[in-house]
């Protein structure tokens, strides 16, 4: 079981796993674009961490930022959501080099499903 989850979604995405997270006893921090700094599911989090401004490309898809947040955070494990971050197997293996678990399929799956073969 995990202690700790970055959650690298937003919304209503972000609410729902937290929810599941607290009901196994795990922590879990979020972060936010400065758009979202308002949004409930940042004050819910035990912890947030502002990734920058509102284009994705700024704040939610800065790779380095986010594993900045694991080892800031103590995370264990990181739920990527859905779409860009649980489709790119560079983001999956920067987390393990992090120390955290990717929850997800591993980087070579993820590539091997990229091929569409």
């Amino acid at each position: 079981m995990f202690k700790k989850v970055l959650i690298a979604n937003r919304g209503v995405v972000a609410v729902r796993v937290a929810r599941t997270l607290r009901k196994l006893g795990a922590s879990w921090v979020a972060v936010y674009s400065e758009a979202d700094a308002d949004l409930p599911y940042v004050k819910e989090a035990d912890e947030a961490y502002l990734l920058g401004p509102a284009p994705a490309r700024e704040s939610y898809l800065k790779v380095d930022a986010l594993i900045d947040v694991i080892k800031k955070s103590d995370c264990d494990a990181v739920y990527p959501g859905y779409g860009f971050l649980s489709e790119d197997p560079a983001f999956a293996r920067k987390v393990a080099e992090a120390g955290a678990v990717f929850i997800g399929p591993s980087a070579k799956h993820i590539e091997a499903m990229g091929h569409k073969v």
